[in-house]
């Protein structure tokens, strides 16, 4: 068997070598990016691309996804950081791996079902605005508030929307100008003239975005002073030389925070949030795999748990499925896990070995990068996409955003929540009943399961009966009643004699009414 999928693998190298090398050039200015977004030092993102690559894909039964550090947890990240410290962090890193370990044992893969989909799509444009509002002063190559976390309307003088005229006063000439070009560059690649040239369409724009922004500031230290851009606005990671000193690097979490409820409660945020990133990713890559392979969503909860654990231990971001990755590596041509694996081993070798030129890399081309992250997480387009849902879409979208934006990712989640479920529970709560009237005749027709919540409608519905009158109450439709709603029948039935109402029961036996209840009735 092991030599059956050894051979299996092998006969793709073809395939997913050369995709392996597509999406660690895609990844690199994403880890870097991630990190610096989060407050992180960079170092912590490289390591969790290298676990993303090298752990989780080989435990995960997807051939094709790709795991590393999501820009869909910054938020998360930087919060952990403030609050925690940088190895605080690490330990609840660590814990939603075993979180997540547990959910899938617990068989928890289906869980992404259960959260309405305009309240995830809310959560991910606020990270998206989130993102654009802090990667600006890193364009401008101002960043004073780097090690903030990510909420806005706080009372810090560097958490609210104040830093934007404070970043306006200090630009560097030479980071906006690699901002800007970075970001022409990007939205470039993203046209047809690129994606259906043949060479071209092999190259990532990022890559492109971030060799721009080398070359721009060894040419202005050399011609133009003035335009190259300060040290402190360059990506800063340790220098290291081979595998001894990669190992002298790693960070490790403080085991004496275990104490502090905050690592707890961080934990269950990433464990969370990471487990629905991971779910949502997995089935867009399953939907873009061409030969349609279904990935098992319990397995992916295991192996994603595995990563997190080990990248807490080690000094590494939490990680998740990535789609951006995971699309790359499949038009890519990749045929199996392979490539992901080779990702994870190009990235242990660019930091082992390739760190000073890594240094290189000026900030202001990772923040071009997740600028249009940013976008597409909340573009214009996806908010008309909504509104023209209609009002019950909109709203949870809507309100998910704003309670994000005022108060954290898990209070705001958890409000959207509230209002997806209300929503719910209001579009059942009408839908359970038709009444329809034809003079003195009145047909009540159950369309569909009704619970103890559509009980105050039901009786609202009996209650304009009008005296004399012949009413038909059929459940052909329904497949459940609760025990609520057949008292509530049986009440009406018993009393419509007071008002001269002759009530027809129609295929309710088959229901099996609680203690016999209108089985009188029903015959």
């Amino acid at each position: 068997m092991l030599r059956k999928h050894l051979d299996y693998y092998l006969r793709y190298l073809d395939h997913d070598i050369p995709a392996g090398l597509v999406v660690f050039l895609v990844a690199l200015p994403l880890c870097l990016g991630i990190a610096v977004a989060s407050g992180a030092p960079p170092f912590s993102g490289i390591i969790a691309g290298i676990v993303g690559g090298l752990v989780v894909a080989f435990a995960s039964g997807s051939q094709l996804s790709v795991s590393g550090p999501a820009a869909g947890l910054t938020v998360i990240i930087a919060g952990a950081v403030e609050k925690l410290g940088f190895d605080g962090m690490l330990l609840a890193v660590a814990l939603s791996g075993l979180i997540q370990i547990a959910m899938g044992y617990a068989r928890a893969g289906m869980i992404g079902a259960y959260f309405p989909s305009a309240v995830i799509k809310g959560m991910l444009a606020a990270i998206g605005l989130i993102l654009i509002m802090k990667q600006l002063p890193h364009a401008v190559g101002y960043d004073a508030d780097v090690e903030s976390d990510l909420s806005f309307l706080e009372d810090d003088s560097h958490t609210n929307f104040s830093f934007l005229g404070s970043a306006l006063q200090a630009i560097s000439p030479g980071a906006t100008i690699v901002a800007l070009v970075s970001l022409g560059i990007l939205l470039f690649w993203e046209t047809p003239r690129v994606k259906d040239h043949r060479l071209l369409s092999l190259v990532p724009g990022p890559l492109v975005a971030v060799v721009f922004g080398v070359v721009f500031n060894l040419l202005a230290q050399a011609a133009f002073p003035s335009l190259a851009i300060a040290t402190q606005h360059l990506v800063t990671l340790p220098t290291i030389t081979g595998p001894l000193e990669f190992a002298r690097e790693l960070s490790f979490p403080d085991f004496h925070k275990l104490m502090d409820a905050h690592v707890y409660v961080t934990a269950g945020t990433l464990a969370l949030v990471g487990s629905l990133e991971t779910l949502l990713s997995l089935e867009a890559a399953d939907k873009l795999d061409p030969l349609k392979r279904t990935a098992p969503t319990n397995r992916e909860l295991k192996a994603q748990g595995l990563g997190n654990f080990i990248a807490g231990m080690i000094g590494g971001l939490p990680i998740t499925a990535v789609i951006v990755r995971s699309s790359a590596n499949i038009n890519a041509g990749a045929h199996t896990k392979a490539a992901a694996i080779v990702h994870g081993a190009l990235l242990l070798l660019s930091v082992m070995f390739l760190s000073t030129i890594l240094n290189m890399v000026p900030l202001a081309c990772l923040a071009a990068v997740l600028l249009l992250t940013g976008y597409k997480l909340a573009k214009p387009k996806l908010i008309v996409e909504q509104y023209e849902k209609g009002f019950e879409q909109f709203a949870p979208f809507a309100v998910t955003i704003a309670a994000i934006l005022t108060t954290d990712l898990l209070k705001g989640m958890a409000i959207g929540m509230a209002v997806g479920i209300f929503f719910v529970l209001r579009g059942n709560y009408h839908a359970a009943f038709s009444l329809t009237r034809d003079g003195t005749n009145y047909l009540l027709r159950l369309q569909k399961d009704a619970s103890f919540l559509n009980k105050a409608p039901l009786r609202d519905i009996l209650s304009s009966i009008e005296p004399g009158s012949y009413l038909v109450i059929d459940g052909t439709r329904a497949t459940f009643i609760d025990h609520d709603i057949m008292e509530t029948i049986d009440d009406f039935v018993k009393a419509a004699n007071d008002d001269d109402i002759q009530v027809e029961l129609k295929n309710m036996r088959g229901l099996a009414p609680a203690n016999g209840l209108m089985a009188a009735a029903s015959a």
